[in-house]
């Protein structure tokens, strides 16, 4: 049977091609004005286009036609297909330059283009039959070999393949409109209410310890409705308890708590919560945002845009470093509102010091030891407590009670703690009584914009924020101090102080769930995770804003893939706070995840179960993270109860055994150097214990202390000021300790170094060990010997010399 041209009338006219039969040439291409929506000569409302990623384009699998599927309409119109020739006009096809050509102009770059032809080409090998049309031109093709007539070109196969891309590649066909959704260039529009409404906005800017938010706060007190929004639960909690005692009543909002003023649980005029709970909608006399620089930060920073852009109240008071002023003048300039900006000044003076501190021998009452890591946070405070001290710790895992209850432990003049070791975790949201911030490093391990971990020297506006907490005003320190540990980091530490802050240049912004709805709309097979991704690359900001860092969002996005849930549920879920690097947290809300699929409510039984709940006082560090990570389960339970209140129903039995795991851990950070040991004879099994294990929690003044658990349990804990030496000799010092063990040191030289017996039974360690010899190299190098008299090394070497005859 002779085919002729009719097969080529069904074609439709996908992609404006007109198909032109004759002579040797046939079948060439002529692109006519309908172009797609995503050809490269499509442009931006302000003239200009970024092409989008399409590295991030997953294809959509497309199963091949299989036996019986459907009947072979085209094999009985013309004959069989022989795949051989298939495949080696397929071939052909690929290697054509104009169909590239055309490829690119459709919206298939090189990587698409060989992705969609690689698809193509295994539909039609491996399916039993292809639609008709096809079939026909199929077979044109390969009957048409050497022949000149009506017969076809593989350039006839590219409104199939076209069909075909667009079929694995669905944001071909949508590209405008998904540009459109991800337009974030007038953030203002997206809060109608506020810009219905003229409000005036009061930038209050000073340094850490001015009075800036003092001043805010009494406007917000003095309001008949209000709303504070601050960084931290902790924040949010001072400011209701300080409403509060000022009869305003004033209710609390957590993304894990509501604590209502009344007690009929009716909504109080004033409100203080966690910047990412405050309503857009609700309108107020005074809105205080706190802590306004945050607006930069890579992950949050979207929050105090909202806040900024879209509070419904009359008056907005800001607060924060001088460094954000110009921006948020040039965001109220694109809202049409001015910005009043009230300057202070710091109410104490901060002195930098001209001597880094050098040994933890020269601590002195009041000291506040900075550092930026658990591990270092850990060795210092053993070190210090070796040398008869107690101190306090405070760091960012730790449950807030338990960072109020180490802070009050350090502010109470009557407590002979008087010593504070702490990460960065002080800069807000503590109020603490510190003579002198000492940094024992100015490194800090940060992540970018794109969410790279860099390790840099810590910034001028992190510097400021940890010193300024020295010379608090109203506390008994009139003055504030500011040092480091090392004395190489003095001057470097001079340096970052000195410099001006870096201007806040940008605001953050972060897909909203609509906007992720709609975009899975148009594409329906896509991942959350991949959506999250095309929406990142299409979107367009101005410059003055930029797009928050997504990977915790992808992460969990990815983790939970698997799972069946509906998008809006499963972007809850992503949008969950958690630390990505505890792995029970993760463990667990995989398992919320799941239960909740299955629509079975997730109990208060069955969270027991799931964390082996009671537990016990924490033994060694490693059970006191386990604690931490437990609590923040809790916490997680806790957030997704006020997001689902059917399947997560035992919020309040929750929240109490929350506050018992909290005084669990309070006991564990109180004897945080126990821990220590424990965790190092552990990881040096067989190891003689020669010290008491009251040694080093000694104490000057008291010999007993009984820690209430709040569960009606009391332990009582002996605490030593002894400590057992070799010999039974027991000394009341650490001093007497010292000699002592340096006389039995010399006296049992044959069992082995001094250094070796300490490290088995774990007073030192393999980081204090390398710091000792550099600083004994750094002393015979300089003619000084630390802080040991002529006399003793003399005595010393005597001995030595004495040893050796």
């Amino acid at each position: 049977m002779r085919r002729c041209a009719w097969p080529l009338l069904r074609l439709p006219a996908r992609a404006g091609l007109v198909l032109r039969h004759g002579g040797a040439a046939a079948a060439r291409l002529r692109p006519v004005a309908a172009a797609s929506s995503f050809s490269s000569s499509s442009v931006g409302e302000d003239g200009s286009s970024r092409a989008p990623d399409t590295s991030l384009f997953v294809p959509v699998p497309l199963k091949p036609v299989g036996d019986g599927a459907e009947e072979d309409v085209g094999a009985e119109l013309t004959r069989p297909l022989d795949k051989g020739e298939v495949l080696k006009n397929l071939n052909k096809f690929y290697k054509r330059k104009e169909i590239q050509r055309l490829g690119a102009e459709n919206g298939l770059d090189a990587r698409l283009f060989h992705q969609a032809f690689i698809s193509f080409r295994k539909y039609i090998m491996e399916s039993s039959s292809v639609s008709a049309d096809l079939h026909i031109i199929l077979n044109d093709i390969c009957c048409g070999a050497g022949n000149v007539c009506l017969l076809g070109h593989v350039d006839d196969l590219f409104p199939f393949f076209l069909r075909h891309a667009k079929q694995i590649f669905p944001m071909l066909d949508c590209m405008d409109d998904l540009r459109k959704i991800s337009d974030l260039r007038l953030p203002p529009n997206w809060y109608p209410d506020a810009r219905a409404i003229q409000r005036k906005i009061i930038f209050h800017a000073g340094p850490t310890n001015s009075g800036k938010t003092y001043h805010a706060i009494q406007r917000f007190l003095s309001a008949k409705s209000g709303i504070y929004c601050g960084p931290l639960k902790l924040l949010a909690h001072e400011i209701f308890q300080k409403s509060n005692d000022a009869n305003v009543p004033c209710d609390l909002v957590t993304g894990e708590e509501r604590v209502y003023a009344n007690e009929d649980a009716r909504q109080a005029p004033h409100i203080a919560c966690t910047i990412e709970m405050c309503s857009t909608n609700t309108p107020y006399e005074v809105a205080v945002i706190d802590e306004i620089q945050m607006i930069r930060d890579p992950a949050r920073g979207w929050a105090w845009t909202r806040a900024l852009l879209g509070l419904c109240a009359e008056e907005i008071h800001v607060c924060g470093e001088p460094a954000a002023i110009d921006l948020v003048t040039e965001l109220m300039y694109t809202t049409g509102e001015e910005v009043e900006v009230r300057n202070y000044k710091r109410l104490t003076p901060l002195t930098v010091l001209d001597h880094a501190l050098e040994s933890l021998d020269n601590l002195q009452p009041g000291d506040c030891v900075v550092c930026f890591s658990k591990n270092d946070i850990y060795s210092i405070s053993r070190q210090i407590e070796a040398r008869g001290l107690e101190c306090a710790v405070i760091y960012g895992s730790l449950p807030p009670g338990t960072k109020l209850e180490q802070a009050k432990k350090f502010n109470d003049p009557n407590d002979p703690c008087k010593i504070l070791v702490a990460t960065d975790a002080i800069g807000m949201g503590l109020n603490l009584c510190i003579k002198r911030i000492i940094f024992n490093s100015i490194v800090k391990p940060t992540v970018n914009e794109k969410g790279e971990k860099e390790i840099d020297s810590i910034t001028t506006s992190q510097a400021l924020q940890i010193a300024g907490r020295a010379g608090r005003y109203g506390s008994s320190f009139k003055q504030g101090e500011v040092t480091t540990m090392h004395r190489d980091d003095l001057m470097q530490l001079k340096e970052i102080l000195n410099e001006s802050v870096r201007p806040v240049k940008a605001a953050g912004l972060h897909p909203t769930p609509e906007q992720i709805e709609m975009f899975a709309y148009h594409l329906p097979d896509a991942t959350l995770s991949n959506l999250i991704d095309i929406f990142v690359s299409l979107s367009q900001v101005d410059g003055l804003y930029f797009v928050c860092n997504i990977d915790d969002f992808k992460f969990l996005a990815d983790m939970i893939q698997h799972i069946p849930l509906n998008l809006r549920s499963r972007y809850v879920f992503c949008t969950a706070p958690l630390n990505r690097k505890e792995p029970f947290v993760c463990t667990t809300l995989l398992k919320f995840a799941r239960q909740f699929s299955r629509n079975e409510p997730l109990t208060f039984d069955w969270l027991c179960r799931h964390t082996k709940w009671p537990l016990a006082a924490p033994k060694n560090i490693k059970e006191l993270v386990h604690l931490e990570a437990v609590h923040d389960v809790f916490d997680l339970y806790l957030w997704l109860s006020y997001r689902f209140i059917d399947m997560f129903p035992d919020a309040a039995l929750v929240r109490d055994i929350q506050k018992k795991l909290d005084d669990i851990i309070q006991v564990g950070v109180c004897n945080i150097t126990k821990l220590i040991r424990a965790s190092q004879y552990a990881a040096a099994p067989g190891a003689a214990e020669v010290v008491s294990e009251d040694f080093p929690l000694s104490r000057t003044k008291r010999d007993t202390r009984v820690v209430s658990d709040r569960q009606g349990v009391k332990s009582t804990e002996a605490l030593s000021i002894a400590v057992e030496v070799p010999e039974g000799r027991r000394v009341k010092n650490l001093k007497g300790y010292r000699s002592a063990t340096r006389q039995e040191d010399l006296k049992s030289h044959g069992r082995g170094s001094l250094a070796n017996r300490l490290l088995r039974e774990g007073l030192l360690t393999q980081e204090m060990l390398r710091q000792l010899e550099s600083e004994w190299q750094d002393q015979h190098r300089n003619g000084t010997y630390g802080l040991r008299s002529k006399r003793d090394d003399q005595s010393s070497s005597n001995e030595r010399g004495k040893k050796k005859k």
